[in-house]
């Protein structure tokens, strides 16, 4: 099976285009087909990702695995467990890293449930 060679005629409509406006097509083409994939990670989450999070916090995967669990638990992953232990810390005026230490034995999580779902409205 041969393909057409239909070059010349799929490339009429870019022909008489500069290689600055080629340049500015391509970057406004491009935006447009990753766009929707932006706008997919600004609103969605997942358990992988947000362990990646907690474990550049500083975090131990010991302490990473439970405070995703209570995370998905409280409903709270989408909110970003980072800004989870952040908002957790702040709450209490403590250091983030003694804040998720608690968050990941089963300790606040109330407290900031109804701090971050308070928010939403």
């Amino acid at each position: 099976m041969k393909r057409e060679d239909d070059f010349e005629k799929r490339r009429e409509h870019l022909k008489s285009l500069t290689s600055e406006q080629l340049y500015e097509r391509f970057w406004m083409l491009t935006q447009q087909v990753v766009k929707p994939m932006v706008d997919l990670a600004y609103s969605h989450t997942s358990p992988a990702i947000e362990r990646s999070v907690v474990l550049r916090m500083g975090f131990s995967s010991l302490q990473a695995q439970p405070l995703i669990d209570y995370g998905t638990k409280w409903d709270l992953l989408g909110k970003g467990i980072g800004n989870v232990i952040l908002t957790y810390a702040k709450l209490k005026d403590m250091n983030y890293l003694k804040a998720g230490d608690e968050l990941s034995k089963g300790i606040g999580w109330e407290i900031v449930s109804l701090n971050l779902k308070g928010s939403d409205s």
